[in-house]
């Protein structure tokens, strides 16, 4: 199973992160695709547009968010997918661009993943 941890993209590319993948559905502002250092850009397990609307316009509190944010990702495929993807690995680092580190949609993510592999793994 590996480490996952997660990672702003404007922080420096370390040997560290391991397998990089950013987690943002937009790319993110004044970061170059090519000096990114990205292996994989998961845009098919973000939040959705209507969810990331709703979250950003005040509509739903970061609680309500994270609820409908879980029900998005255990009824997306996309998210087996994934997992497959990383279950090798020994460190993948999840980027994302938002300032607040603490309410992000990436600390939603990375619980739902480490069940996932936890299933997995048996």
């Amino acid at each position: 199973m590996p480490n996952i941890q997660m990672k702003r993209i404007y922080e420096p590319i370390t040997p560290s992160d391991g397998f990089r993948v950013l987690v943002d559905r937009l790319w993110p502002r004044g970061v170059k695709k090519e000096t990114a250092g990205i292996d994989l850009w998961a845009k098919d397990i973000t939040p959705s547009a209507l969810l990331r609307e709703e979250y950003h316009t005040g509509v739903d509190s970061w609680d309500v968010f994270a609820i409908k944010y879980r029900k998005e990702l255990l009824a997306n495929p996309a998210v087996d997918s994934f997992v497959d993807t990383i279950r090798d690995k020994e460190t993948v680092t999840l980027l994302f661009a938002s300032r607040d580190t603490e309410h992000t949609h990436v600390t939603v993510l990375l619980a739902v993943l480490e069940e996932k592999l936890a299933e997995v793994r048996g």
